[in-house]
């Protein structure tokens, strides 16, 4: 606990002392209660008050140094049904695996290879949104990732996988405005599947932003169905087939990878494609990416937490006594100062009540 006195600690000790030798030196000769009740709380209200004045806090605390490197780190994630598909060939607690956990996966190992840089997640499907801002938090951006889905099957009416391009260039556009010195890497994870009758707009507005990254292309050649997801467990709605049917034939949808689509947007983008599959690591992706020199921000110090204000109640309330036995003591008082005053005679008045006359009083 500290302390910072309103005025110079030996005045308020001298100022204090001398007023609890005056509210104290009456209840030395004090016989009725009320006296030394009375005398008991202006001792108290002044020991409150010097509390007060002393201002006790409890120190402000200091959180860790924050690290970071020159490098931040974009994620754009594909977040489409067709990432939902199962051609992985390994199973996970029983199930298939889809693109989507692999994705996860690779993540995972990028942001331990590239540790101390920041990060940010952007996910794509019918919108683009960013999921995480910048953040050196390697646990937040491992949890926001573990807890990624594709979109919901029902509400799906197509998607182009250049949804993203408006939202990453607005997003490296304001980062760089922000921090120009700082590298900047971008990877971008999907199967290249476009949904929608249009042809994708081109990534290559994101490259002037970028120094480096990575296309991940998911998925085999014979392809995969694809889960239904219905945003809660697909598997707890028996009314829901487990996967997405083609309407065309009725029979179970089949996603597969789009490499030469994947290839331009690496191409637009300046970096290299690189197909994934479960059997090897995604950390090849980030030789030759320097996170840089690490700047260490010194950790934040909070405010102290002053309590004083707990004390200022019982002073309140003892206040309020005071002025109440204040108020009720004139109120006695003035009933007896007016009849002594309607008792006393007049001194002009003669002992009939009259005035005297000239010659009343004189010895004939």
């Amino acid at each position: 606990m500290t302390i910072d006195p309103l005025v110079p600690l030996g005045v308020l000790l001298v100022v204090s002392l001398a007023l609890l030798v005056l509210a104290g030196r009456g209840l030395l000769t004090a016989t009725r209660r009320s006296v030394r009740v009375s005398g008991w709380a202006r001792i108290a209200m002044i020991l409150l008050l010097a509390v007060i004045a002393l201002r006790p806090a409890i120190p402000g605390t200091t959180s860790a140094p924050a690290a970071s490197g020159g490098l931040e780190v974009y994620f754009v994630v594909d977040t489409t049904s067709s990432m939902a598909a199962e051609d992985l060939g390994v199973d996970i607690d029983g199930r298939p695996a889809t693109r989507l956990d692999l994705v996860k996966s690779d993540i995972d190992d990028i942001t331990t290879a590239l540790a101390g840089a920041q990060f940010a997640i952007v996910t794509s499907d019918s919108t683009a949104l960013q999921r995480v801002p910048l953040t050196s938090d390697v646990s937040a951006v491992r949890s926001a990732t573990s807890v990624l889905t594709q979109e919901i099957t029902y509400y799906s009416s197509g998607s182009s996988i250049s949804e993203p391009v408006q939202t990453v260039v607005e997003l490296l556009a304001d980062a760089t405005e922000e921090q120009p010195e700082r590298d900047r890497v971008l990877f971008y994870f999907g199967d290249g599947e476009q949904t929608v009758d249009r042809e994708p707009e081109s990534f290559a507005p994101v490259q002037r932003f970028i120094s480096g990254g990575g296309v991940l292309a998911y998925g085999g050649e014979d392809g995969g169905r694809m889960r239904v997801f219905d945003g809660y467990s697909a598997d707890d709605d028996e009314s829901a087939p487990d996967y997405i049917v083609d309407p065309t034939t009725g029979a179970d949808a089949v996603s597969r990878v789009d490499t030469a689509t994947l290839e331009t947007i690496a191409s637009d983008l300046g970096v290299s494609l690189t197909r994934r599959d479960v059997e090897s690591s995604a950390t090849s992706v980030v030789e030759g990416i320097d996170v840089s020199d690490l700047n260490v921000s010194p950790g934040a110090v909070t405010a102290p937490r002053e309590f004083y204000w707990i004390l200022a109640v019982p002073l309140g309330a003892l206040a309020l006594r005071e002025a109440l036995v204040a108020w009720f003591a004139l109120r006695r008082s003035a009933p007896l100062s007016a009849a002594g005053a309607a008792s006393r005679p007049s001194s002009a008045a003669g002992p009939s009540g009259g005035r005297r006359g000239p010659g009343e009083g004189r010895r004939r």
